[in-house]
C-alpha cells in the first residue's frame, strides 16, 4: 500500500497491486515492491468469516493512477467517493460473525430434547404407596379447574334449584321473624325479600308481611300494592282476615306476600284508640288457616306502634347491621326497646340473628365494625356476610329479588348462605309459637 490515501488490498479489492498494511514488516519486503510475496508464516490478515463474504471492487476515483504508471502524490480534491456507495472494506471488517450451526451428525449424537417435567417428591410417592386414595395438595380441585363462567352457572343452578330436589331443613313449627332496625337504609327490606325467596326456592312455605308504609317489600316481590288493593292496613284496623289479603308471588309457588299501601301511614294514629293495639298483628297471623314454615315481618325504620306490633307477633328478631358507625350508634336503643317488649308484652321474644350487610372489604372500618359486633353478640352473628353488590340494588327495579335476577352474583350467593345458616339453626333449636 502506498501512502496516498488509498487502500488497495488484493484480498479485498481484488487487485494484485501493493500489499495491505503499513505495519507489515518481514524479510524481502520493501515499500516500493509492487509484487512482493507474502510469506505463509505471516498468516492471513482477514478472518475466515470476513473472507467468506464477497467483496466489491475498488472504488473508481478521478486521481487513480494506472497500475504500471509512475507513482505520484494524489491531492485530496482528486479523490471522490461515489454517492450512495459504502466502503466495501469497512463493511467486510465489521460484518457480524455467522452463528455456528450444528451438523446433522452432531444433532443425532446429541439426542432428542426432553422438556422439563415435574418430578414427584419422595414424600408424595411414599404417601401414594401407603394410601392409593391420597391426593396431593398441589393437585388442583375441580372448582379451581372450572372457568369463572362455569362456576357462576353452578351457583345459579344451586340457588334456583329448578329440579326442586335440594331442600333446606324445615323447622318443626312456624318461625315468626321480625326484621327490625330503627336505622334506615341498612338493608331490612332487601334482607327480608331475599331470605324469603331463598327459603321458598328450597322447599319452605314462607309468608312475607310488609309492615312498611313505603311498600318496598311488595315492590321487590312484584306484588301490586297501589291504592285500593287489600293490604295489611285492613288487617290491623278493620280486622280483615290475613288469608283474604295475602297474594301469591309469581314464579315462586311456596311464597306469599301481604302487601302494604300508602294507607298504612295513617295506621300509627288510628291504632292509638284501638283496644289491644299492640297485639293486632299477632292475632291476625295466629288466625291464618294455613301452616307456614317462616313468617318474615318487614318493619319500618322507626320504633312506633307498627314496629311494636311486629315485635309482639314474633318470637325472633333479625337485626341487619350496616358495617358503618351510624348503624352501631342506634343499636343500643333498639335493644332497649326489645327488652321492654319482652318484659311487658312478649316474654318469648329473643334477638336470635344478627346479619352484617353492605360489607366493603376494601375498608378497615368494615373490619372494625364486624369485630365489634361479633365480640358483643357472639354466636348470634351469622357467618355469612352480605357484601356491597350492584346486582342487589338493581333487582328491585325489575320487580325481582337478586336470587332470581342474577343468581350467580356475589350478593345472591351471600344471601343464599345466610338463608341456609338460618334454616340449619332452626332445626337445632326449634322455635314454637307463643303459648
Amino acid at each position: 500500500m502506498h501512502d496516498d490515501g488509498r487502500y488497495d488490498d488484493p484480498r479485498v479489492t481484488g487487485s494484485t497491486g501493493d500489499p495491505v498494511s503499513r505495519e507489515t514488516d518481514y524479510p524481502n519486503w520493501s515499500p516500493g515492491a509492487a509484487g512482493a510475496p507474502i510469506p505463509a508464516a505471516a498468516g492471513p490478515l482477514v478472518s475466515q468469516n470476513e473472507a467468506a463474504v464477497p467483496t466489491a471492487g475498488p472504488e473508481p476515483t478521478a486521481g487513480r493512477r494506472a497500475a504500471d504508471g509512475p507513482s505520484r502524490p494524489v491531492k485530496a480534491a482528486d479523490v471522490r467517493q461515489t454517492p450512495g456507495r459504502r466502503n466495501a472494506a469497512a463493511a467486510v471488517r465489521f460484518e457480524p460473525a455467522v452463528p455456528h450451526q450444528p451438523t446433522a451428525a452432531a444433532a443425532r449424537e446429541a439426542g432428542p430434547v426432553v422438556p422439563d417435567v415435574p418430578v414427584a417428591s419422595a414424600e408424595s410417592l411414599a404417601a401414594v404407596a401407603a394410601d392409593p386414595t391420597y391426593v396431593s395438595r398441589e393437585t388442583p380441585t375441580r372448582e379451581e379447574d372450572d372457568p369463572p363462567l362455569a362456576m357462576e352457572a353452578m351457583r345459579a343452578v344451586q340457588i334456583l334449584n329448578p329440579s326442586g330436589e335440594v331442600t333446606m331443613p324445615r323447622p318443626d313449627r312456624t318461625r315468626v321473624m321480625c326484621v327490625a332496625n330503627q336505622k334506615g337504609g341498612v338493608g331490612k327490606t332487601t334482607t327480608t325479600v331475599n331470605l324469603a325467596v331463598a327459603l321458598a326456592l328450597h322447599g319452605n312455605r314462607v309468608l312475607v308481611v310488609d309492615l312498611d308504609p313505603q311498600g318496598n317489600a311488595s315492590t321487590g316481590l312484584n306484588v301490586p300494592h297501589h291504592t285500593g288493593i287489600p293490604d295489611v292496613y285492613d288487617c290491623l284496623i278493620n280486622s280483615v282476615p290475613l288469608a283474604e289479603v295475602a297474594q301469591g308471588v309469581e314464579g315462586i309457588p311456596n311464597l306469599w306476600c301481604v302487601p302494604a299501601t300508602i294507607d298504612l301511614a295513617g295506621a300509627e294514629i288510628e291504632l292509638v284508640s284501638v283496644v289491644a293495639r299492640e297485639s293486632r298483628l299477632d292475632r291476625a297471623i295466629a288466625a291464618y288457616p294455613g301452616q307456614f314454615d317462616y313468617v318474615f315481618i318487614d318493619c319500618p325504620p322507626s320504633l312506633g306502634l307498627l314496629t311494636v306490633n311486629a315485635l309482639v307477633a314474633a318470637q325472633e328478631v333479625l337485626i341487619p347491621i350496616q358495617c358503618e358507625y351510624y348503624a352501631l350508634e342506634g343499636l343500643n336503643q333498639l335493644i332497649n326497646n326489645i327488652n321492654l317488649v319482652r318484659q311487658h308484652l312478649n316474654p318469648k321474644l329473643d334477638v336470635s340473628t344478627i346479619l352484617l350487610t353492605m360489607y366493603d372489604r376494601r375498608t378497615r372500618l368494615a373490619d372494625a365494625v364486624e369485630q365489634d359486633v361479633r365480640n358483643h353478640f357472639g354466636d348470634k352473628v351469622l357467618q355469612a356476610v352480605i357484601p356491597r353488590n350492584v346486582r342487589v340494588s338493581e333487582a328491585p327495579s325489575y320487580g325481582q329479588s337478586v336470587m332470581t335476577y342474577d343468581p350467580g352474583s356475589r350478593g345472591a350467593t351471600s344471601y343464599f348462605e345466610a338463608a341456609q345458616e338460618i334454616a340449619e339453626r332452626g332445626v337445632k333449636e326449634p322455635v314454637g309459637r307463643n303459648a
